[in-house]
């Protein structure tokens, strides 16, 4: 949690990562009076609150700022406090300071938010790729697990449609909602530029690996699943160990874990399901699914 200094006139969230905030907030900080406030990039800053009921997930989707009384504003009135806190600014800041300019502001503010991430992508040259401060290996790791749990939510929700079994269908509720929090984490620390380009790919085969187990029945539902978290228990263990081994991105190395442990309780309890007992078609089965998982994740790295 960030605590407010007392002589600023206000902190100000902005997103780092994000060229075209970056380049903003640069320009309002060249501004007489800009020394006044804090600015504070979180990008960069670790998972929870950057500010008291302010998540960084919530403080990267849009702008905030924190007045010095407590109070805090997002969107055009964020903007409105901005400008009456640089002299230059001022006189725009008070106009956008009423109910109705402020509500005017506040959605246009609503329309720039539908076209960054196309403004995003025209910005970010070749050179922004590491402003994210991350090395290109573990960039690419990364990629792969947000495809991968992409995938993973995909699976659960096909699984879902799919079958008439109603533990089936309460399995597959439990582990979406983890798979779904795993899948926001990823989102705050990689930025969309970085995501694979494939993600409709990852959907439809998620959606697949789900569902046709499951008009088969909860034996291969459950068998699945084992083989799905077989592999990705290897997958993430691999990347656990190489952070370990390099001592940097603990925040990281602390998600890979928590995500990885995740993982291996939906295994046991599928394996747990089905007992252990594949036969060939089964064992077969599970090869291709773990093949297949390997290829998405190679590919998943580079696209």
């Amino acid at each position: 949690m960030v605590p407010e200094p007392a002589a600023a006139a206000l902190t100000v969230f902005y997103d780092g990562a994000c060229p075209l905030c970056r380049r903003e907030i640069a320009f309002y900080r060249r501004r007489r009076g800009a020394a006044r406030i804090r600015w504070l990039d979180i990008s960069r800053a670790p998972e929870g609150e950057v500010a008291p009921g302010l998540s960084r997930c919530a403080a990267l989707a849009r702008f905030h700022v924190l007045l010095p009384d407590g109070r805090r504003l997002s969107g055009g009135p964020a903007f409105a406090a901005v400008w009456r806190a640089l002299p230059a600014f001022r006189p725009l800041g008070w106009a956008f300071g009423f109910r109705a300019t402020g509500w005017l502001a506040d959605r246009a503010y609503e329309g720039f938010l539908r076209l960054r991430p196309r403004l995003q992508r025209r910005l970010a040259g070749p050179e922004e790729a590491d402003r994210d401060g991350l090395p290109s290996w573990l960039r690419a790791e990364l990629r792969s697990d947000h495809a991968g749990e992409t995938g993973a939510v995909w699976i659960y929700k096909g699984m879902a449609a799919a079958t008439r079994d109603a533990e089936v269908r309460a399995f597959a509720s439990r582990h979406l909602a983890t798979e779904r929090d795993h899948l926001r984490a990823l989102n705050e620390v990689l930025p969309p530029r970085a995501r694979s380009r494939l993600l409709p790919l990852w959907r439809l085969a998620g959606w697949l690996t789900g569902a046709l187990p499951a008009l088969l029945g909860p034996g291969a539902v459950y068998l699945t699943v084992d083989a799905v978290e077989t592999f990705v228990d290897r997958h993430y263990s691999a990347q656990i160990d190489a952070l370990e081994t390099s001592g940097e991105h603990q925040a990281l190395l602390a998600l890979l874990i928590r995500c990885r442990d995740d993982e291996l309780e939906h295994r046991d309890e599928a394996r747990h399901h089905h007992g252990g007992d594949a036969g060939p078609l089964g064992r077969l089965w599970a090869a291709l699914v773990g093949g297949g998982s390997a290829a998405a994740v190679a590919l998943a790295r580079r696209i």
